[in-house]
């Protein structure tokens, strides 16, 4: 738990002597384009052995082998103010930002729906996390723009070559569209693009979109969940200290919120004793039951800050980093749980 403490300093430090894109979009030359016939260019695939193949208890299995359906997972932002990272996009086959996806958000993450499906996660050209920070937000657009080709070209790559539609039943296996942060932004672009009152809305267990504000009405056929056993539906919160707001808080904002405890949308607090399984930062050896607690308030979720050694230490207020590691096993068990509902009615 202590290393979790050591990262969040480090990243702010980061920070405070950013390292980001100084110039216009126009004058950089993208990286290569992905290849997503290339192994290499997925951090996750179910034949592949890489960390979304983990599990951090041993009452926790991966049943990729068995499974009946398919998680699609978007990485979060990745390509941070590190020194040398001034670029608008990042390359897919840079080693260390690899290693920093596969060891933090494919383990910590992704790792989440290796019970309920076979998990496919591209890489792709992500926008540097200025793209989120910059006053010029054209300049910002434009980077996840060319990011979000990238993860169009990787998901119809998926359902031509991974998920075809079976010809003696006329069906694709079922989907879950899973993501955060920056994935989150792709992933619910990707749902209007592709699911959105269109036919692959048919094959939608549920989405998981979270780290990022999404408006109830975003979708026009796709709805908040509302129950824990709803399917072709859309789950999302952003976790924040209990009692605190980001910088540019509206009372009045009309986001959808996902209690991760409960599955509902109410404001009725859930107690850390429904939550089943937390990890920080050392995945098997910081596994903890009942740990945080979750409560929906107006547009965002507040969680009491959990009590471990050195947690005195942690002052930040936006839980964004830990918005799925807080609550893994409850996540897990839902995808599960939605993944059985899809199947019985189809």
């Amino acid at each position: 738990m202590q290393r979790l403490i050591i990262f969040i300093l480090f990243t702010t430090l980061l920070a405070s002597c950013a390292s980001k894109p100084k110039n216009a979009f126009e004058t950089y030359t993208p990286p290569p384009v992905p290849n997503y016939s290339n192994t290499s260019n997925w951090a996750a695939l179910p034949d592949k052995l890489d960390e979304a193949d983990r599990t951090p208890h041993p009452d926790l299995k991966d049943n990729q082998s068995s499974a009946e359906v398919d998680v699609f997972w978007l990485h979060p932002t990745t390509y941070t103010n590190k020194k040398g990272n001034t670029q608008w996009n990042a390359p897919t086959n840079d080693v260390k930002i690899n290693k920093s996806t596969d060891e933090g958000s494919i383990l910590n993450q992704a790792s989440i729906f290796n019970g309920a499906g076979k998990v496919y996660a591209p890489r792709y050209r992500q926008a540097h996390i200025e793209a989120y920070f910059t006053k010029d937000k054209i300049q910002g657009k434009k980077a996840l723009d060319l990011a979000y080709i990238d993860v169009k070209s990787a998901f119809e790559y998926y359902l031509k070559q991974y998920n075809p539609v079976n010809p003696s039943t006329g069906k694709r296996r079922p989907i879950i569209i899973a993501a955060h942060s920056q994935g989150t932004t792709h992933a619910a672009q990707l749902l209007l693009d592709y699911f959105d009152g269109k036919e692959l809305q048919n094959d939608l267990v549920a989405a998981y979109l979270v780290g990022m504000p999404v408006p109830k009405d975003y979708f026009k056929n796709i709805k908040v969940c509302e129950t824990p056993e709803e399917t072709n539906c859309f789950c999302t919160w952003r976790t924040w200290k209990y009692g605190h707001f980001p910088k540019t808080y509206n009372p009045n904002n009309n986001f959808a919120v996902t209690n991760p405890l409960t599955w509902t949308t109410d404001s009725t607090p859930a107690p850390k004793s429904l939550n089943k399984g937390t990890i920080l930062r050392k995945f098997e050896k910081n596994y903890t039951t009942n740990l945080v607690d979750a409560e929906v308030h107006q547009g965002i979720l507040w969680a009491h800050k959990p009590k471990f050694r050195g947690s005195i230490f942690v002052r930040f207020k936006n839980f964004h980093i830990v918005d799925y590691n807080f609550y893994y096993t409850n996540v897990r068990e839902n995808a599960i749980l939605r993944t059985k509902r899809f199947l019985e009615k189809r």
